[in-house]
């Protein structure tokens, strides 16, 4: 894989500084495709265009944090990993967006995150890579390397596995990404980690969205989209995956 960090938030900031209403859409439309083609110019298909004030308010605050610097930092971090090991490796831009998932009517939490995840190839077959912030969080340098890095990592993993469709898969994938990346979170305690383990362990073939992001995250995330629910705390599998993949062990490994 080849790396390069493009910066996005203040093309983000300067359509917000346009009043909400038509021409801040049309703006958005001719900012994110390209006129010529009529492909995708920009990964901006994650942001808000009507965004109220708190959109433009957080990215402020990500600039006066220096995020795209932070970004490119965890970039070349990554790409010091990820070089490429053929002749004609990957080539991928890497960039940050903002998606409004605290006010923003079009955005749920967990189906947006679900589809970053899981549903991304047309972007990376544009040669894509983003990292979402979401306004539910604050500004804060780990939003960033985290974000950024673990679409990274999740793109490598890729290369040597086929998208996931399983819950197997998906764990597998969720925990190489986030262990690359060095995030720290979520860590629930080792009881809740071991029923999470029960609960999930006749699920691992699963395919359905319905099961599948309820295990993933929890009985938080099922509820708000209208599924059973597993019995499961917020993003329990996702914790599972982390921590299996820093203490594998050879009896829980995701079996596929």
């Amino acid at each position: 894989m080849n790396l390069s960090f493009v910066p996005l938030l203040q093309v983000q900031r300067d359509l917000y500084a346009m009043p909400r209403g038509l021409a801040r859409f049309r703006e958005y439309l001719r900012t994110m495709v390209d006129a010529a083609t009529g492909d995708l110019a920009l990964p901006l298909v994650a942001m808000n265009p009507m965004g109220r004030d708190h959109v433009p308010a957080l990215i402020d605050a990500y600039l006066a944090l220096d995020a795209e610097g932070i970004a490119a930092d965890a970039v070349a971090d990554a790409a010091r990993i990820v070089e490429p090991d053929s002749p004609n490796p990957a080539q991928y831009k890497v960039g940050l967006v903002v998606s409004d998932d605290l006010k923003g009517a079009w955005t749920n939490r967990y189906a947006s995150d679900f589809a970053h995840r899981f549903e991304s190839a047309p972007l990376k077959r544009r040669g894509w890579l983003v990292g979402l912030l979401w306004t539910s969080e604050p500004a804060s340098e780990v939003a960033v390397r985290d974000a950024v890095l673990t679409s990274i990592y999740r793109a490598h993993h890729l290369q040597t596995h086929p998208i996931p469709t399983t819950l197997g898969e998906m764990l597998a994938q969720e925990g190489y990404a986030t262990a690359q990346a060095g995030c720290i979170g979520p860590a629930p305690d080792k009881d809740d980690l071991e029923y999470t383990r029960g609960v999930l362990a006749s699920h691992l073939q699963a395919t359905d969205r319905a099961t599948v992001i309820g295990c993933l995250y929890g009985d938080a995330g099922a509820n708000a989209l209208g599924y059973p629910p597993q019995g499961l705390s917020d993003r329990a599998g996702f914790a599972l995956a982390l921590h299996d993949a820093h203490v594998p062990r050879r009896d829980s490994r995701f079996k596929t």
